[in-house]
């Protein structure tokens, strides 16, 4: 599905990502380990086209690098970034609904996908009608993954999620994770991850990056036999 062949990415003249080589396939759960600043999140942003990068990026086996980023998401790309980023002037629901929006998605598929966001998430339901100003950062969090979903059919990259969360508000975004890969076994989900143990059990596949390198990894902690 997703395949990165000799990618290299850098912010102003630093280079982040080194010679990147690795695919991942249709349905996976993949986890993306390393340290803050290993490069996690440039991948991500790569990935979506909004970093300065050379090599190929490929999407169901055709090239999208030099895909303007934001035609990217209409191939069913979602993506929540670490920070929130809402719109206190706007509803939870409306928040939510800005990448539909912008898609220019008919109603009818709108409000498909705004009942499958509800069904990962059902508490967003009962917060629809408050303003994106006053909800916590935990629940930023669970309205960042519900406005990715709007898009994300097929692919959905999800930075650092578990970052800040009480443990209550963790396991219950772990718990919404679960419910979407139980409830749609054909959606993608990469997801990067400073502390391992927050996605064991639950990842198919470890990707650790390290000074800007990927290499295949695992969740279990040293010493322990998988």
């Amino acid at each position: 599905m997703l395949e990165l062949r000799d990618v290299n990415a850098s912010i102003g003249n630093i280079p982040i990502l080194r010679n990147l080589n690795f695919s991942i396939d249709e349905a996976q759960t993949v986890a993306l380990i390393g340290r803050n600043g290993a490069g996690k999140t440039t991948l991500l942003r790569t990935i979506m086209g909004f970093t300065r990068a050379s090599g190929d990026i490929l999407f169901d086996g055709k090239s999208i690098t030099a895909m303007h980023p934001p035609k990217r998401p209409g191939l069913g790309i979602g993506y929540a970034p670490e920070d929130r980023r809402l719109f206190s002037a706007f509803t939870v629901e409306e928040n939510i609904l800005l990448p539909a929006q912008a898609a220019r998605l008919d109603k009818a598929e709108t409000n498909r996908r705004l009942e499958r966001a509800y069904t990962v998430l059902p508490e967003l339901r009962e917060m629809a009608d408050r303003s994106g100003g006053t909800v916590s950062g935990g629940q930023g969090k669970m309205v960042a993954l519900a406005r990715a979903l709007m898009l994300g059919t097929r692919l959905i990259m999800l930075d650092e999620p578990f970052q800040g969360l009480a443990p209550a508000l963790a396991q219950r975004y772990a718990e919404a994770l679960r419910t979407l890969r139980d409830t749609d076994r054909s959606v993608t989900l990469m997801i990067t991850e400073s502390n391992p143990s927050l996605l064991r059990g639950f990842a198919d596949r470890t990707l650790v990056i390290e000074r800007g390198e990927v290499e295949e990894g695992s969740l279990e902690p040293e010493g322990t036999n998988a």
